[in-house]
């Protein structure tokens, strides 16, 4: 395959295999512009190599540097963590990128076209935790600690900043809770204000909203809004009401990009109670698809994924049921793999 770019293919638990199927069919019908490394992880991973992340998994990523996953499932019991938690903190994936960008009209906001870029790696999700036991109870106190850094604020301010500028964006929206967070959120807003200042002034406008008046005012009216970057623990909040803001997870991806690796996924979970019924939507990791695609340098393939799935929702009328149509995952990737054809 000549030209082919190295990268490893995850197809994870659940749905996952079935809506993978679907994307490297649709990527396929851009000309395969990727070589696949096959992988396992998650509950997969558990059953077939005794670890939900094992060490090929790994050690393919570290060759590809490049990674599109399906969904993964965290085994119960003995002390498994995240397989996604351990894969960004594996490759340092700092900034992790959610746009929402209304597909489907007909919802309760029409044209909503927003970016989340969340910190990945620092915050409230350390993990330092730990219960304090008083009397009878080894569960009396519970205790979290977070941790930002100037550096780890730093280097995600300054990609959400020059994604804006790169994707053309006019407004980039600081969120925090440094009124009462003072220090945890408020190296975080004063990093951003002073990078700004010093680098970005007048590239596009900057504001700063605190986290509880920026959920209301998403709400209210998305459209004030365009880029909005905060730390870890808002942001995850933050990407999925923006999700439902376009109809749903079924409609989002995501990218987990690090200084020497990117990760490509849906954003919602296995669904393990439709799984082998295909009907699953694989809107969400095409998507996820056109992003990787953007990522390696192939804007005008990510346009034509893009707008090829954008007519086959709208156009062609084909959707599967989460969003009110009748069609399977394969009637959907065949709808769209014509449309990619068609041009």
């Amino acid at each position: 395959m000549p030209n082919a770019i190295d990268a490893t293919l995850i197809p994870g638990d659940g749905i996952g295999p079935e809506i993978v199927e679907a994307t490297v069919a649709a990527l396929d019908a851009l000309g395969s512009p990727f070589r696949w490394e096959r992988q396992i992880a998650g509950l997969d991973g558990m059953r077939r190599a005794g670890d939900p992340l094992p060490a090929a998994t790994i050690e393919s990523i570290k060759r590809t540097r490049l990674a599109l996953k399906g969904p993964l499932e965290t085994p119960s019991g003995g002390g498994w963590r995240s397989s996604n938690v351990r894969l960004r903190e594996e490759f340092k994936l700092y900034a992790n990128l959610r746009p929402a960008r209304t597909l489907v009209p007909g919802g309760r906001f029409e044209n909503v076209d927003l970016v989340v870029v969340r910190e990945n790696l620092e915050g409230l999700y350390i993990g330092h935790e730990h219960y304090i036991a008083i009397d009878d109870d080894p569960h009396a106190v519970a205790i979290a600690t977070g941790v930002n850094t100037r550096r780890g604020c730093r280097r995600l301010l300054e990609y959400a900043f020059e994604y804006a500028i790169s994707a053309g964006r006019k407004k980039v929206s600081i969120v925090h809770k440094a009124n009462i967070m003072k220090a945890l959120t408020g190296i975080f807003l004063e990093t951003g204000v002073d990078l700004y200042e010093r680098k970005y002034k007048g590239k596009f406008a900057l504001d700063t909203v605190i986290i509880d008046a920026c959920a209301m005012k998403l709400v209210q009216n998305p459209w004030q809004f365009d880029v909005l970057v905060t730390t870890n623990l808002f942001g995850d909040i933050l990407s999925d009401l923006v999700a439902g803001l376009v109809g749903g997870l079924g409609l989002t991806p995501g990218a987990n990009i690090g200084a020497d690796a990117a990760i490509f996924e849906a954003v919602h979970g296995s669904a393990p109670d439709i799984a082998g019924k295909g009907i699953a939507n694989p809107t969400a990791l095409m998507l996820a698809a056109a992003m990787m695609l953007d990522h390696c340098g192939l804007q005008d393939r990510a346009a034509l994924l893009r707008r090829s799935i954008d007519a086959t929702l709208n156009v062609d009328e084909v959707r599967t049921g989460d969003l009110g149509g009748r069609h399977t995952t394969a009637q959907f990737t065949h709808a769209l793999v014509e449309r990619i054809a068609a041009g």
